[in-house]
């Protein structure tokens, strides 16, 4: 069954420690380990604190940046990667920096980010890239640090800093420092950081880890002294606890930030696509939904995969139904970002038989919802068919539905009547973190089916396996073809629930897995 990875990716783990593995090769760099706690500030040394992903620690620090003019700081492309559709130039939404203090939390001064520029993007070239100026919407008094004249060679000393956590695999408190970090080390061969070197890139620190740059120190500086100042050399990318850090090399790339700086090379905003509605959870997407049923003070549901369940997936031929949840459930606005805000206090209903769904009941009702401009689907009560028009909510990405296969199996799990819908060459290609994303009608408006897995290319083992599923067809014949994506159908949830969000499973009509119809007065059962 299809990997439950969230959209945000590795560029994630740079501000929220807790984010589960994604299929990038390899990491953002972790915190200042082997420093020690700084006498003073620097006024040109901040903290970017992102409201999207929020960071996991409590004062918000997510990456390192650095004062460059009154209202520029440069930081690691991968941390401006955390908007919501990881765009490579536009507008964020509750960014801030905090700059010219000791502490993430107080002192200094606060700006507000209100536009970022990206070097590069994962899906681009980053390594040796991996850098991002932020615009602040008020300027700061802190005194810039200015760009080193030249690329400092092997054994230069260098002096690096940051918040980073300083336990290697660990989220306790302890492991937040409250107060800024430093350390002073020396730049050292590529072979010390990586296998196969990058010109754009510099290797600093301890080889063996043991004074080097840490998770949450992303975007950190790399100083070295010329005429007696501090000048900006690198900014922490990526790194291994076992070796030293990579740090872009900023002296290679000056024409580009003096370009955007200036003004007289700015590149344009990225075009963003809609995401209004797409509920970002932390391993899929969801969406809020209601039906016919549904009234105002009713409590909201959410629906997404029976996959993406938190803790152990319903088992095959089986559902779980009212169990305890806790989730964080962030409404997007059309850039992504949270309209609204709730949490599911219960797992209505799960299963990856016959269908792959999860409901949720939230703690805001439909017209509180509503009340924050947050956008609701409604569920259609009609199945999807071949060749229906499709919509993916997440990125609004058109689809065609192809055919309706019989069954769908994948890892020991059989979903019944499953929509196939176009492949990636026609421009509609969902992959992992997007499990869950709504399928819709063409009003934008309607629940039709939900995107559950698609056959990896990549992926090992036999067909039908985890990630490879394939179709049986009504005569039996197993097919299993790289590249085709699946969603299932949800027309049969409408008739499972009542008012209130509760779920009625011997309703007449419900099909879901676990449906105990009612009987009648003569012994045989409601239909």
């Amino acid at each position: 069954m299809r990997k439950p990875t969230g959209r945000a990716t590795a560029a994630a783990l740079a501000t929220v420690a807790a984010v589960s593995a994604t299929v990038m090769a390899a990491p953002p760099a972790h915190a200042i380990i082997g420093g020690h706690k700084s006498a003073h500030a620097y006024s040109f040394m901040g903290s970017f604190q992102p409201s999207f992903p929020k960071p996991s620690r409590p004062d918000g620090h997510g990456c390192g940046v650095e004062v460059l003019a009154p209202r520029w700081v440069l930081t690691a492309s991968h941390c401006a990667g955390n908007n919501p559709t990881e765009a490579k130039v536009g507008v964020p939404k509750g960014w801030k920096v905090r700059v010219g203090s000791l502490k993430p939390s107080s002192g200094g001064e606060v700006a507000e980010v209100d536009h970022y520029y990206r070097l590069s993007t994962w899906e681009e070239k980053l390594w040796g890239k991996d850098l991002a100026l932020m615009h602040l919407k008020t300027p700061v008094k802190a005194k810039p640090v200015r760009i080193a004249s030249t690329r400092p060679k092997v054994n230069t000393p260098v002096r690096i800093m940051g918040w980073g956590m300083t336990c290697a695999n660990s989220v306790e408190p302890e492991c937040y420092p409250k107060r800024l970090r430093e350390a002073d080390t020396k730049v050292q061969p590529h072979s010390a950081c990586v296998t196969e070197p990058i010109d754009e890139e510099l290797c600093i620190g301890s080889p063996d880890g043991s004074v080097s740059a840490a998770n949450m120190d992303s975007g950190g500086p790399a100083l070295v002294r010329e005429g007696g100042q501090w000048a900006l050399a690198g900014v922490v990318s990526s790194g291994n606890s076992a070796r030293a850090t990579s740090y872009t090399d900023v002296t290679k790339h000056v024409d580009w930030i003096k370009g955007i700086i200036s003004g007289t090379h700015v590149p344009p905003d990225s075009e963003i696509p809609n995401m209004k509605g797409a509920v970002q959870l932390s391993n899929c997407m969801g969406s809020v939904v209601r039906t016919s049923a549904s009234r105002p003070k009713d409590p909201a549901l959410m629906m997404t995969n029976g996959h993406c369940v938190e803790g152990k997936r319903p088992k095959p031929g089986a559902a779980l139904v009212d169990r305890p949840a806790d989730r964080e459930v962030p409404i997007g606005d059309r850039h992504g970002y949270p309209q609204a805000t709730a949490r599911a206090n219960r797992l209505v209903y799960a299963t990856m038989t016959g269908t792959d769904i999860a409901l949720y009941r939230l703690d805001a009702t439909y017209a509180q919802l509503a009340a924050k401009g947050a956008k609701v689907f409604k569920l259609a009560s009609t199945p999807v068919h071949a060749n229906d028009p499709l919509t993916l909510a997440t990125e609004r990405m058109n689809c065609t539905a192809e055919a309706v296969v019989p069954h769908l199996r994948e890892g020991g799990y059989q979903q019944d009547n499953s929509i196939r819908f176009t492949a990636a060459s026609k421009g509609c290609d969902p992959s992992y973190g997007y499990s869950g994303s709504a399928l819709l009608a063409p009003d934008d408006d309607t629940v039709v089916g939900i995107f559950n897995t698609h056959n990896d290319p990549d992926a090992k083992g036999k067909e039908c396996d985890d990630d490879k599923p394939c179709e049986v067809g009504p005569d039996g014949a197993v097919t299993s073809m790289k590249g085709r994506r699946y969603g299932q159908q949800t027309h049969m949830i409408t008739k499972c629930l009542t008012k209130g969000s509760k779920l009625d499973l011997s309703r007449q009509g419900c099909t879901l897995t676990g449906a105990t119809p009612r009987q009648d007065h003569t012994g045989a059962h409601s239909q």
